[in-house]
């Protein structure tokens, strides 16, 4: 296995890089017969209209104010609605992506009892479900285990597996993939004040190894793989956690890092995911006490700054944000392709796109509404959308469609 340190920056990925894009095509298709299942877009179903929620988030007042800088095209929707859920699948299974990637809030939330239409929907499209485990208590990492055997059982096993993303490897082997949200996390922080506290979901490495092994211990006659992803960029402790591998979800960590991060899970052995994404573009608190740490979280791709009641400007947005979509696109394949990386090495390919329909993030691949669409009192509330709402989507569409999805 090769360290990290004896690689150097962009030396990695070099058989991968040396070959052409139609010959990346080809190596993904020659080994995974499923290769559109393994670009999986990140999907939330947590938008509830009766009474709002989510949509009024930060002080926002839908349905025309919401808790977005984008008015999305289908407006403030429910996600349990079967329309809205009908189009969702349309829009993903015309752009050839074959799997969807569930933020799940533990049983009993409106994210699992959304589940039966979601997955019955979208089995009807052949897009198959996974699920990204959220830290919905501040013992998450004391459920991990037994919400995994949950999901398994209600959404696999009852549904006679019509839809549950179950991957196929290089090798042949085949099991779910589970991703987790705030999985590694300190043990205290500090604030702005300089005030330090307890993190109040830290759990130390051992006891997430403790689910791990248990996750591990109860699968192990039923799958021939079960791969088990954090949302972390520590190592170290992911690996002593028991995880495989790592998923970065923060859109902040830029593609011309992935190829170090790639080394450093090389050097341990943990598979990595990197993904697809068009950057960041968070709402902002509209109420701020005046002693918070809170800062708006900047634009991202952040070479530039904008004057959102400017056309022009919206427009240049859009071209940045469209950039980091090719950019990203092409790095995460050329680095999961690359023979003397461990992905290559443990036959793992898994490209997350972040996201679908994360609107308050302002990642949304979802389209929105095109800018002359906007009503006046839309427009007065300074929304970011640009002339060509789907443009994302489109690109996306583009990008797979040179891979033959």
């Amino acid at each position: 296995m090769l360290g990290a340190a004896g690689l150097g920056v962009w030396a990695a990925p070099a058989v991968a890089a040396a070959l052409p894009q139609a010959g990346r095509a080809r190596l993904l298709h020659d080994r995974f017969a499923d290769l559109r299942r393994h670009f999986v877009f990140e999907y939330y179903p947590w938008y509830e209209t009766a009474p709002y929620r989510h949509w009024d988030q930060a002080s926002r007042r839908p349905p025309i104010d919401l808790a977005s800088n984008y008015m999305p095209r289908l407006g403030a929707y429910d996600s349990a609605e079967t329309r809205v859920l009908e189009q969702h699948a349309r829009w993903i299974a015309d752009i050839g992506v074959g799997a969807i990637n569930v933020s799940w809030w533990g049983p009993g939330d409106v994210t699992d009892r959304t589940m039966p239409v979601l997955m019955d929907v979208m089995a009807a499209h052949d897009i198959h479900v996974a699920f990204h485990l959220e830290p919905y208590t501040s013992r998450h990492a004391a459920n991990y285990a037994r919400d995994i055997q949950y999901l398994l059982k209600e959404y696999g096993d009852r549904r006679h597996w019509d839809c549950f993303l179950l991957l196929q490897h290089a090798d042949g082997t085949v099991g779910p993939v589970f991703k987790s949200f705030r999985t590694i996390v300190p043990e205290t922080s500090t604030d702005c004040h300089g005030v330090r506290s307890d993190v109040t979901d830290y759990a130390p490495d051992a006891s997430w190894r403790q689910q791990t092994d248990r996750v591990r211990d109860l699968f192990r006659r039923d799958f021939d793989r079960l791969t088990l992803l954090a949302d972390s960029l520590n190592f170290d402790r992911t690996r002593a956690g028991g995880f495989d591998g790592i998923a970065i979800y923060d859109n902040y960590v830029k593609p011309e890092t992935w190829q170090g991060h790639a080394n450093s899970c090389t050097s341990r052995d943990l598979v990595f995911s990197f993904n697809i994404n068009p950057g960041f573009d968070c709402i902002v608190q509209r109420q701020v006490e005046p002693d918070s740490c809170y800062q708006p979280a900047p634009f991202e791709p952040g070479a530039l700054t904008y004057d959102w009641s400017q056309p022009a400007d919206r427009e240049r947005a859009a071209r940045a944000s469209l950039s980091r979509i090719s950019e990203a696109f092409h790095t995460t394949i050329t680095l999961q392709t690359a023979a003397n990386l461990v992905n290559a090495k443990h036959g793992f390919f898994l490209t997350y796109i972040n996201s679908f329909n994360e609107w308050h993030e302002g990642h949304q691949f979802e389209p929105m509404k095109d800018a002359a669409s906007l009503s006046s009192d839309e427009r007065a509330i300074g929304y970011h959308n640009p002339v060509d709402g789907a443009y994302r989507l489109r690109r996306l569409g583009e990008l797979l469609a040179d891979i033959d999805l």
